[in-house]
């Protein structure tokens, strides 16, 4: 098995063991939401890292960095614009995520490019490319 291909299955396994890391007193009041802040305070049991506090950010969790930010297919995620882009992207190592603020006509152009030069998108399945370019 490649270097690469066993930094990938690491890269999930850790995903997967990776908690999900909470604001302080965010199930307390739901006004203050769950998105993560670090703690504050002197006397913060999540800050000083007590037993049977949510979990902090740390280094640790991090993925090994020669995967780190790929997508699980191995391609790196690229957000294309317009058709230029997607001509400029190299098809074995990087992939393609067409932007929200395309519209249909343009869509379909970049769908009919990437097919050209065997480029992957990542944001729209097969069958839904199928049905746009009918």
């Amino acid at each position: 098995m490649s270097d690469f291909k066993r930094l990938m299955r690491l890269k999930l396994k850790m995903k997967q063991k990776r908690p999900e890391f909470k604001r302080q007193d965010s199930h307390r009041t739901a006004r203050i939401g769950t998105s993560w802040r670090r703690p504050f305070g002197k006397h913060s049991g999540m800050r000083i890292g007590l037993k049977h506090r949510c979990a902090v950010v740390k280094i640790g969790y991090r993925c090994p960095a020669l995967v780190r930010n790929l997508h699980p297919s191995g391609l790196e995620d690229i957000l294309v614009n317009n058709v230029k882009e997607i001509s400029a992207l190299n098809p074995e190592t990087q992939a393609a995520r067409i932007a929200a603020t395309v519209g249909k006509r343009k869509r379909i152009e970049m769908i009919k490019k990437a097919n050209e030069l065997n480029i992957r998108i990542l944001n729209i399945s097969k069958q839904k490319q199928e049905e746009l370019l009918q």
